[in-house]
């Protein structure tokens, strides 16, 4: 039986992986967002309306990719969870060790890559308090995700189904204000449709500038 799962452990602990590394981008990248927003740099956001909405756009993509891979990972951690439960040899493959320390690795490559960014936006002269903002954000992602994978390969659960209610109520919480911020469907939709009618004046008034330079009247 443990052999003939192996394959099927094998496929869902690389897709953990996976929708591991695309929680902590997405989730870091919607903590990012609401920095940006509610801690402007005059610096780096010199025109604030057209800065925001890129905040924005980058929110709801991040909620968008939250919203498919958050229950997704979690279908996924807890049916290896129970998986384990049931049969508890399996603590000891070495395929398991392996992929765990593998989600680590992935996890901790994230992490740097994150912060080397966040060290260039410094020495770019961004401002210190969203810096230290930005880099304690990393750090609780990054020190709750060693947390959890090293409790798991210890094998020790204590406290855990508290942490882990934790981190799912902070995710959730997240979700919930990306959805506030960026706005409702309905409210962008309206929003495209000013922008639309925005661009159609304008055009028009390029036409009647055009018309009146090459006429010398109106149309």
């Amino acid at each position: 039986m443990e052999n003939r799962n192996l394959p099927r452990d094998v496929f869902l602990y690389l897709l953990a992986i996976v929708g591991l590394g695309m929680l902590e981008v997405n989730f870091g990248t919607l903590l990012f967002q609401f920095i940006n927003i509610y801690l402007p740099d005059t610096i780096t956001d010199q025109y604030r309306y057209y800065n925001d909405q890129q905040y924005y756009q980058i929110i709801r993509w991040a909620v968008s990719s939250l919203v498919i891979v958050f229950p997704a990972f979690l279908w996924v951690s807890r049916f290896l969870k129970r998986d384990i439960e049931a049969h508890p040899e399996k603590r000891e493959l070495r395929i398991r060790k392996w992929l765990l320390y593998l989600t680590l690795f992935v996890a901790g490559v994230v992490v740097i890559g994150d912060l080397i960014a966040l060290v260039y936006s410094f020495l770019q002269g961004e401002l210190t308090f969203r810096f230290v903002l930005k880099v304690f954000s990393i750090l609780v992602i990054a020190g709750s995700i060693f947390y959890y994978y090293l409790n798991e390969l210890r094998d020790s659960q204590r406290s855990m189904k508290l942490f882990t209610r934790t981190v799912i109520g902070v995710i959730t919480v997240g979700l919930i204000a990306g959805f506030a911020v960026a706005g409702s469907p309905t409210t962008q939709r309206a929003n495209r449709f000013d922008e639309r009618r925005v661009g159609d004046l304008q055009n028009i008034q390029s036409q009647i500038v055009s018309y009146w330079q090459a006429k010398e009247k109106l149309p």
